[in-house]
């Protein structure tokens, strides 16, 4: 039955439908998320390397003594203590994340046994990228480069867009955590 050509299209009697099927493109490139720090800077994550995506109140997040500045807290998902960090503060972004907000977006990111949720201003959007046409980076605070893997730079909309793809085993591996 599902070999049928009649029963993907939803029936032969629509010959339109079948070939705006046909019409749809593969995306090029591997997903990304898209998301914003608090100065405007926009950087992406492999969608592999998330294992969720939170949006905790700030009361949610349990702020703990005797930590790195960078740490927010910790956050119970599902029974698994999660620490959460400030991302812009940790990459040296000017403008601090508002934590008095009523919700925060917290990207979950994972390397071998150690998980870490990385607190951002907002989440823009799910993008497909194409690796093949990642430039060095060039134009990112100097915090910021030991954690990039590189940029791509666009026209959207009318505007030029620079995207820095985060290398997020090399966030959580940081010593920068200890300070």
């Amino acid at each position: 039955m599902i070999g049928n050509p009649d029963f993907l299209m939803g029936g032969a009697a629509d010959s339109n439908q079948a070939s705006e099927f046909q019409q749809l493109e593969t995306p090029e490139g591997e997903l990304h998320l898209r998301f914003a720090l608090a100065s405007g800077q926009q950087l992406v994550l492999p969608a592999v390397g998330i294992n969720e995506v939170f949006d905790p109140s700030p009361d949610e997040i349990t702020p703990m003594p005797n930590v790195s500045p960078l740490l927010l807290g910790t956050f119970n998902v599902r029974g698994r203590v999660v620490w959460v960090a400030d991302l812009g503060q940790f990459l040296g972004d000017p403008k601090p994340l508002n934590a008095e907000r009523t919700q925060l977006f917290v990207i979950a990111v994972e390397d071998q046994d150690t998980i870490l949720g990385l607190a951002v201003d907002r989440i823009v959007k799910m993008q497909w990228l194409d690796i093949d046409n990642l430039q060095a980076s060039t134009s990112t605070l100097d915090g910021m480069a030991p954690f990039l893997k590189g940029e791509w730079v666009f026209e959207e909309e009318d505007q030029v867009v620079t995207l820095s793809l985060l290398d997020r085993v090399s966030v959580l591996r940081s010593a920068r955590w200890a300070a």
